[in-house]
């Protein structure tokens, strides 16, 4: 039962897959436990994502779930806070003549993701990322027949289909309170969403998923006593330029092709 929550919150909840429901409450009510008034004043306040996409992250079912990529809150753009971690709405076609799509280039963090995966792929010299590596880059993923992506959606839906929950370290953004401040009120939230996963992983005899986090307020889910079961992979900030050259992330994204159609 989830009538303790605002009707806002509540509502949001009904796009969550139902394997998820039992394990979010008592997420939420953990919140409310360390918090009591957080959640009330929250539903009265201005904050991103709208249109109730605060659970977006939560569609798919929990068993499916191999990775937890953790960032840090939702994109301070209504146009682009989707409830998923790293997906910006606003950013449609991912190729332009000249390389990637302004509204790619806009998004640092998604800029350096993919210019990430193209060298992991083979397809950029590390030492070349821009100009007319990328140009050649683009033109050859909008040439008919070619196998890569053309839109952000392509690529939200291949990081699910190898089983990425794209959560946020804070699941709202809002203009007047510090992102460090929401996603410690999210904490007891977080920390209820893993060990969810690492018990019906266990319950089905199953390895647990790996944590991926990128930044620091990511990071500090190393701080929760239930993250030591998980495997982890850890990194820099997406907006980082460095990003682009980290091994580790390479390593693991790099063999999925999240670029190429599925």
């Amino acid at each position: 039962m989830t009538d303790f929550l605002p009707a806002s919150i509540r509502s949001a909840l009904s796009g969550v897959h139902a394997s998820w429901l039992v394990i979010l409450e008592h997420g939420l009510r953990a919140v409310i436990q360390a918090n009591p008034a957080y959640l009330k004043d929250l539903a009265e306040a201005d904050y991103l994502p709208t249109e109730g996409r605060m659970f977006a992250a939560f569609t798919q079912p929990l068993e499916a779930v191999r990775y937890v990529l953790v960032g840090e809150g939702p994109y301070p753009r209504a146009a682009s806070a989707t409830g998923v971690c790293f997906m910006d709405g606003a950013v449609g076609s991912l190729w332009s003549e000249k390389g990637l799509s302004k509204q790619v280039n806009r998004a640092t963090s998604l800029r350096n993701f993919m210019k990430m995966l193209l060298v992991a792929d083979g397809q950029l010299a590390l030492e070349n990322t821009t100009g007319d590596a990328m140009s050649g880059v683009a033109l050859l993923a909008q040439q008919d027949g070619s196998q890569a992506i053309q839109l952000l959606a392509d690529l939200q839906a291949n990081m699910v289909k190898h089983g990425f929950l794209l959560l946020n370290a804070s699941l709202v953004f809002r203009p007047d309170v510090p992102p460090v401040k929401d996603a410690k009120a999210w904490q007891p939230f977080m920390q209820a969403v893993l060990q969810g996963l690492a018990d019906a992983a266990e319950k089905r005899g199953a390895g647990l998923p790996t944590l991926v986090l990128w930044g620091k307020i990511a990071e500090q889910l190393n701080a929760y006593p239930v993250t030591v079961r998980f495997p982890k992979a850890v990194a820099e900030h997406p907006y980082n330029l460095s990003f682009i050259g980290n091994a580790g992330m390479q390593a693991l994204f790099g063999p999925m092709q999240l670029l190429r159609r599925a």
